[in-house]
Parts: C-alpha cells; structure tokens; sequence
C-alpha cells in the first residue's frame, strides 16, 4: 500500500498596491478640460469681483487701483438709491416667483390629465421659455405700446377706453407691467419641472384616497402636494434666485425706468459700473446683495426643509 501525499496548497498572493498617485493622477487630468472653463468663466471673475469691491477701481485707461479696505461698503449704507433698488428687487423677486409657482403648479396639474392633444400643449407651454430675454422684452414693449399696443387696443375695441395708458411708462403700472411679463417668460421652466414631479406621484396612492372617499381637493392636498414638496422647495429657491438676479428683460423693458420705478439691484449695479465708471462700488453692491440673498434663501430653506421632514 502506497502513501499518497498531497502537495502543499500554494500560497494565496497579496495583490499589489494601487498606484493611488498615478490613479489621482489621471483623474484630474480627465477632469481638467471641463474644470479649466470654469475655474476661467466662474471662479476666476467671482474671486476678480469680491476683490473689486475692497478697491476704489474706476474706468478708463492707466488708472491706479487702490485698497480701500470697507469704504465702498460703508458708503452703501447710506445710499438710498441702493437700498430703494433692493426694495423693488425683492418686490420683483417675490411677486414673480409666487405668480410662477402658482399658474406653473395650476397648469402642470392641466397638463397631467389625459386630454387631447396633451402632447401639443406640452410643446407650446415652453414657447416662452425657448425665446431669448431681448426678444421677449421687445415683443412685450410691442404689447405695452401706449399708442399702437395690442392691449390698449383691445381695450378700446370692448370699449373700456378709460383703462388705456402709457403700461411702462407710468409710474403705478410698471412695475405690475413688467411682473406679468417675467412670469410669462418663466412660467414653463417651473411648470416642466412641477409636471415631472407630478408624474413621480405614485397613483396607487389616487386610487386608495378615493377609495376611501377623499374629494379631489383633499387628494391633493393630502397626496400631491406632501409628495411635491421637495420638488416645491427646488424650484421655488432656484425661481427667486433667477428673478432676483434677472437684468436683460427689465434692462430691455424699461431699463430701470420710470422714475427708477423698476430699478432693479443689477440694473443699478449695471448703471453704477458701465455708465458711471465706478468698478468697485458696484462690484461692493455685487457682493452685499450676494450675502443678503444667500441668507435669505437659508432662513427660507430652513423652514421649508423642516415642513418637508
């Protein structure tokens, strides 16, 4: 009788380090041709203008830059212009976001029911949103025209001639005026973005409402609009960023005018540093109205977060 003998199992290789640093490596280098435009278009000039604001930088050729450390900041303090600026900012920004959410919200809920030709209306409803700003601006200063204007002229065709008036050129309307346009013209990207939220809302939770007898109303309450709140919370702080910012459709409007009436804070940013040559108090205004809306928008998410949780 032979022994068998069994050879030695062979031992279990470790595996070779990974040449992490090469790894890294390569990883920033793919990453550099999206990174470099905007270290170049974002960071670069955001970092450019909170310097700007610390320095008394005029326009014109050779002149000297110099550190003026809070000066701009304290003379913002006192600049009713400023601040009269900021106030109808925040008027715009509110007014045409809450405008925005609630016909985007009403028309998202027309557009999620099965009714002919959804599909065309779906494609028309971004119409204002594929057009360009100045287009917009100059078709609605068409619109507002106090002589030849399609809505002076409708109202003297039902005969409400009284109504008539020059919409951005007086002073208790345009305001109002140019309200209406901007939530025209950004109404479809809240109702696009509303549609796909409702279209994430489970129907199982419809049917099972209904079964136990909820109205429509109580299903939305009860069961759209909890599920949308996420959604609501997004698209409502992106809306009051964009309208608080929004320069090329008033600048085309009415250009601040009348009276300063629609003086927005990028308008008088705008005046402050290409008509008036003054860089660094206007790149100062840039950056206070950055902090304001930036706190603004925490006090807000803070609450609406905790609502959603």
């Amino acid at each position: 009788m032979t022994a068998t003998t069994t050879a030695p199992a062979p031992a279990a290789t470790t595996p070779a380090p990974a040449r992490r640093g090469s790894d890294r490596a390569t990883i920033y280098l793919l990453l550099l041709p999206s990174l470099l435009p905007i270290v170049l278009l974002s960071v670069f000039p955001l970092v450019r203008g909170i310097y700007l604001g610390f320095t008394d930088a005029r326009a014109g050729r050779n002149v000297e830059v110099a550190f003026n450390g809070l000066a701009n900041y304290r003379e913002l303090l006192t600049d009713d212009l400023f601040w009269g600026a900021f106030r109808i900012g925040l008027l715009w920004a509110f007014g045409v976001t809450a405008l925005q959410f609630l016909l985007g919200l009403g028309l998202a809920l027309l557009l999620n029911q099965p009714l002919r030709f959804r599909g065309l209306a779906r494609v028309l409803s971004l119409v204002p949103w594929a057009m360009p700003p100045v287009v917009v601006g100059i078709l609605w200063r068409l619109v507002y025209h106090p002589d030849a204007g399609l809505l002076n002229e409708l109202l003297y065709q039902v005969g409400a001639e009284g109504l008539r008036t020059n919409w951005l050129g007086d002073f208790s309307t345009a305001l109002p005026a140019v309200i209406i346009v901007g939530v025209w013209a950004g109404m479809p990207q809240t109702t696009v973005v509303l549609l796909a939220g409702l279209q994430g809302v489970p129907k199982e939770l419809h049917e099972a409402a209904a079964v136990d007898g909820a109205t429509a109303w109580q299903r939305f309450r009860r069961v759209t609009l909890p599920a949308l709140m996420p959604v609501i919370v997004a698209i409502t702080s992106l809306d009051f960023i964009w309208n608080f910012n929004s320069f090329g459709l008033v600048y085309v409007l009415t250009a601040g005018g009348p009276g300063g009436k629609t003086m927005l804070p990028m308008l008088f940013a705008y005046e402050e540093a290409f008509r008036y040559g003054n860089y660094g108090y206007a790149a100062a205004l840039g950056n206070v109205m950055v902090v304001i809306i930036v706190a603004l928008l925490a006090v807000y998410l803070r609450r609406r977060l905790r609502e959603v949780n």
